[in-house]
């Protein structure tokens, strides 16, 4: 099949992602002089409920958030005392506006996270570093953070919010597809058809967003050089060399 060649300006970007973040991205997207299309491959389950809370704060001394939405925490306590660790700026920013005020981002992905949480849990007071870190997150988180600490630090996970699979089809017309994790990469490989993809680009946030699509077939497939919003926003602008390219 003949490859399906891009248009002129301005080339449409279907925006995958979880809302709110999705309606983000767009004005970033749009800024960038990209139309946007947004069409979130997940979605957040208003039915869920969490486990009640109060049983699993004993013994916690600090939090971290791999992710905006782990501050549905927020909901669910009062407290803002504990020192918090964030995967990234927007998490921390998030963070902050909850009214938490002693928060250290790790400007990256999990294991950015870890490395910070590793460097700095032994800053903490002597009773805080014998004390468990609390882990809000998905039903399905999309890193074991505990892993990644290898059992250098207590930690305890709890689920505050669910994500389920949308029911949106792919957009009859993009030219460009953006990518933030890999369970909806994993969701659009089981949606997208390889004649979809062909003529297409794919922009993913790390080499895991991107390696569950790379069968399909798309003309050129882009990864950011840090897995952040950023550096996604800069390689849907750049195309390479300007930015690391899957193998």
């Amino acid at each position: 099949m003949k490859a399906r060649p891009l248009k002129a300006l301005p080339l449409k970007v279907w925006i995958t992602r979880t809302a709110p973040g999705a309606d983000r991205t767009a004005e970033a997207v749009r800024a960038a002089g990209f139309e946007a299309v947004v069409s979130p491959l997940l979605a957040a389950n208003p039915a869920f409920a969490p486990a009640e809370i109060a049983p699993l704060l004993e013994g916690v001394t600090a939090l971290a958030f791999t992710s905006v939405n782990g501050l549905a925490f927020a909901d669910l306590t009062l407290r803002r005392d504990w020192p918090v660790f964030a995967v990234g700026d927007r998490t921390a920013e998030a963070a902050r506006e909850r009214g938490f005020t002693d928060v250290r981002s790790a400007g990256g992905d999990a294991r950015d996270l870890a490395a910070l949480i590793r460097r700095e849990w032994p800053a903490l007071p002597h009773s805080a570093q014998a004390g468990r870190l609390l882990v809000p997150t998905a039903t399905r988180p999309a890193a074991d953070l505990a892993a990644l600490l290898d059992g250098q630090v207590q930690v305890r996970t709890v689920a505050v919010y669910e994500t389920l699979e949308s029911l949106a089809s792919p957009p009859g017309d993009f030219d460009i597809v953006l990518i933030h994790s890999p369970r909806a990469a994993e969701a659009l490989a089981r949606r997208l058809t390889p004649a979809q993809a062909s003529g297409r680009v794919l922009v993913a946030l790390s080499q895991a967003c991107a390696e569950p699509l790379q069968p399909l077939g798309f003309d050129e497939i882009r990864v950011a050089a840090h897995p952040d919003e950023a550096s996604l926003l800069h390689a849907l602008g750049h195309p390479p060399p300007a930015v690391q390219t899957a193998l």
